[in-house]
């Protein structure tokens, strides 16, 4: 029978200008390694999930509506990753709070205005 069998993945198209901002923010700020690492194209790979950052022609300026799709990332050290990016000049939209499922959730903003969620589950 025909049908979805997972996620392969996330891409996130951004226009050529703001490739490099997002490619740092991803691999400098959050400490992303690249799977694949080519000009206008960047992809990290866990397991069988991927998170790919590619332009597009068809993309221009920042999200327009930043909660339309958020990547939310499974993170170990949550404090210290969201003390890196405010270090890097990254709008902090929410420091890490702990969740009723025990789990502790920050938000950020990508730069492009989309917002990036960091997940640390609980041990």
């Amino acid at each position: 029978m025909a049908g979805v069998t997972g996620l392969a993945g996330v891409l996130v198209w951004t226009e050529p200008d703001r490739f490099a901002a997002l490619r740092s923010f991803y691999v400098d700020v959050l400490g992303l390694t690249p799977r694949s690492d080519r000009a206008g194209f960047v992809n990290f790979e866990w397991g069988e999930q991927r998170l790919t950052i590619h332009t597009h022609a068809e993309v221009s300026g920042p999200n327009a509506e930043p909660h339309r799709v958020m990547v939310n990332l499974a993170v170990e050290g949550i404090d210290e990753l969201v003390q890196r990016a405010r270090a890097a000049g990254v709008t902090v939209l929410r420091e890490a709070e702990r969740e009723s499922w025990g789990g502790l959730v920050a938000s950020l903003v990508d730069p492009d205005g989309s917002t990036v969620q960091l997940f640390e589950l609980p041990s």
